[in-house]
C-alpha cells in the first residue's frame, strides 16, 4: 500500500491551496490555476504509480534458526539484497513478539549504489524462554519524487530459539569446572572389584565361593571363575518435576533447568552417560542417557519449551516408565517440590518402586518459611511469630519426609537458590568418589 509522505503535504499547502483561493478570487487567472493545479495532480499520481515498483527488486532474507539467551543480548541477521544496486533508503521493520523486547521495531538501512547486499543486526532481549517465530518482515520505501511511501509485508520463516541463561549459574560452579593443578572436577579414579562381568578363567587357591561360575564349572569339568571389572561409565539422569508447584515461581523453575543441565556438563567431562526425564501428571519428555558433548544439545533443546502444568504430578506413572525403560542400574537426580503433604505421600509410595534398582537423590529448594524455630531474631510483632511457627512446621515435615526416605536409601536435600547448581554437582562428584553407582 501507498501512504502521503510530508513532502506531498507541504507541495499541497504550499501550491493547490493558494492557487484554489486565486482561481475564486480573480477570474482571469481560473483556466491557469485549473491547469496547474491539473499538472500537479498528473505529477502525483504518477509518482504514485511508479511507487509500486521500488521494492520489486528488494529482497531480505532471514536466518531459519536464531538462538539466544534469556536474559542476555542477542542479534539477528538480516541481508537485505538490492537488486538493481540503485542508491536507495528502506525501512526495515520486525514485528517481534512481547517476550523479546528490541531497541526499535524498525531499521532505517541506507543502501548505497553498486551495493549488492547490505547486513543488518537486530540487536533484541529475550525476557522468557521458549519458542517464537517471525512470520512476517515489513519494507518501506519512498517514491522516485518523494510524494509517497509504499509500504508492503512479506512471508519470513525465522524461528527464534531462547534457550536458558547459563552465565549466571556458571559463576556459582566456575571453580568446578576448572582444569588446573587441584581445581575443578577430574575424572575419579575407580577402585574395587566391580559389579560387571568382564571374562570367565581358571579357579586360583583363594577365589571367594562367589566368583565361580558353576555352569561353567560343571561343563568343563574344573572350577572357574568370574572375573569383573570396574564399571568406567554410569548412567546419570536428572528427572525434572514440571506441574503445578513449579508454576507457583517461575525463577524455581529456571534454576532447575539450567541445574540440571550444568549437571549434564559436569557428567560430560566424568565420562558418563547423561540424560533427562521431564514429567507432570505424565511423562513428557526422556532423552535417554547418552554420553558425549552432543547430548547437550539434546537436552538443552528438549527442555527449551518446556513450561509447567498446572496439574498434580504422578509419581506411580512415573515409576512405572522409569522401571521398564531404565534397566540398567542408575543415579536419579529429582528436581522437584514435595512441600504438599498428599504429593510427598505420594512420592514415598511410587519411590518404593525404583529405589531398590537405582541410586536416588532427592532435591528441592528450601519453601521461603521453612526454617528451624528461632533461626531467626527479627521477629517483632505477633504475626511475625505465628509465620514463623508455621514455617518451623512446615521445616519440620520435610524433614521426617528426609528421614523417612533415607530408610529406604534415597538421599533428600533442602537446597538454596544461589547454591543449588553447587550442590548438585558435589553430590555427583561424591557419588562417584564412592562408587556408589
Amino acid at each position: 500500500m501507498i501512504v502521503p509522505r510530508t513532502p506531498l503535504l507541504i507541495c499541497f499547502a504550499v501550491l493547490v491551496l493558494p492557487m484554489a483561493a486565486l482561481a475564486t478570487t480573480v477570474p482571469g487567472a481560473l483556466m491557469i490555476c485549473v491547469a496547474g493545479i491539473a499538472f500537479f495532480a498528473a505529477v502525483v499520481a504518477f509518482d504514485a504509480w511508479s511507487a509500486f515498483s521500488t521494492l520489486g527488486d528488494v529482497s531480505v532474507e532471514l536466518p531459519e534458526i536464531v538462538r539466544l539467551q534469556l536474559n542476555r543480548e542477542g542479534s539477528i541477521q538480516a541481508s537485505i539484497r538490492n537488486g538493481k544496486g540503485a542508491d536507495r533508503v528502506i525501512l526495515f521493520g520486525l514485528p517481534f513478539p512481547r517476550q523479546i523486547s528490541a531497541a526499535s521495531g524498525e531499521i532505517m538501512a541506507h543502501l548505497p549504489a553498486g551495493a549488492e547486499h547490505l547486513t543488518l543486526n537486530w540487536t533484541c532481549h529475550p525476557t522468557t524462554r521458549g519458542q517464537y517465530f517471525l512470520n512476517q518482515y515489513y519494507l518501506e520505501a519512498s517514491s522516485r519524487l518523494g510524494f509517497w511511501a509504499y509500504r508492503e509485508a512479506r512471508n519470513a520463516a525465522c524461528e527464534l530459539r531462547v534457550y536458558p541463561n547459563f552465565l549466571d549459574e556458571r559463576k556459582h560452579v566456575a571453580a568446578l569446572f576448572l582444569n588446573r593443578g587441584h581445581f575443578g572436577i577430574h575424572a575419579q579414579r575407580q577402585a574395587g572389584k566391580g559389579r560387571e562381568f568382564e571374562k570367565l578363567r581358571e579357579y586360583i587357591p583363594g577365589d571367594s565361593y562367589d566368583e565361580i561360575h558353576w555352569k561353567a564349572s560343571a561343563k568343563r569339568g574344573r572350577p572357574v571363575t568370574k572375573v569383573f571389572q570396574v564399571e568406567r561409565t554410569q548412567e546419570v539422569y536428572v528427572v525434572l518435576d514440571a506441574s503445578r508447584l513449579m508454576a507457583r515461581d517461575a525463577s524455581v523453575f529456571e534454576r532447575y533447568i539450567t541445574s540440571g543441565l550444568l549437571l549434564g556438563i559436569a557428567a560430560e567431562q566424568q565420562g558418563d552417560s547423561f540424560g533427562m526425564i521431564a514429567f507432570s501428571d505424565r511423562v513428557l519428555h526422556f532423552a535417554r542417557a547418552r554420553s558425549g558433548k552432543a547430548q547437550f544439545d539434546v537436552c538443552r533443546d528438549m527442555l527449551y519449551t518446556l513450561q509447567p502444568q498446572s496439574v498434580t504430578p504422578d509419581f506411580d506413572e512415573l515409576a512405572s516408565f522409569i522401571r521398564t525403560r531404565l534397566r540398567k542400574r542408575a543415579l536419579l537426580v529429582f528436581l522437584t517440590a514435595l512441600e504438599d503433604p498428599a504429593i510427598g505421600e505420594s512420592f514415598l509410595h511410587a519411590i518404593d518402586l525404583i529405589c531398590r534398582q537405582h541410586l536416588i537423590l532427592v532435591n528441592m529448594l528450601r519453601p521461603g518459611p521453612a526454617q528451624p524455630l528461632f533461626s531467626d531474631p527479627g521477629v517483632s510483632s505477633t504475626d511475625e511469630i505465628y509465620a514463623k511457627l508455621g514455617g518451623h512446621l512446615l521445616w519440620h515435615d520435610l524433614r521426617e519426609l528426609g528421614k523417612v526416605l533415607q530408610r529406604r536409601g534415597v538421599r533428600f536435600s533442602l537446597l538454596e537458590k544461589e547454591t543449588l547448581s553447587a550442590r548438585l554437582v558435589s553430590q555427583y562428584v561424591n557419588v562417584k568418589a564412592m562408587q556408589l553407582i
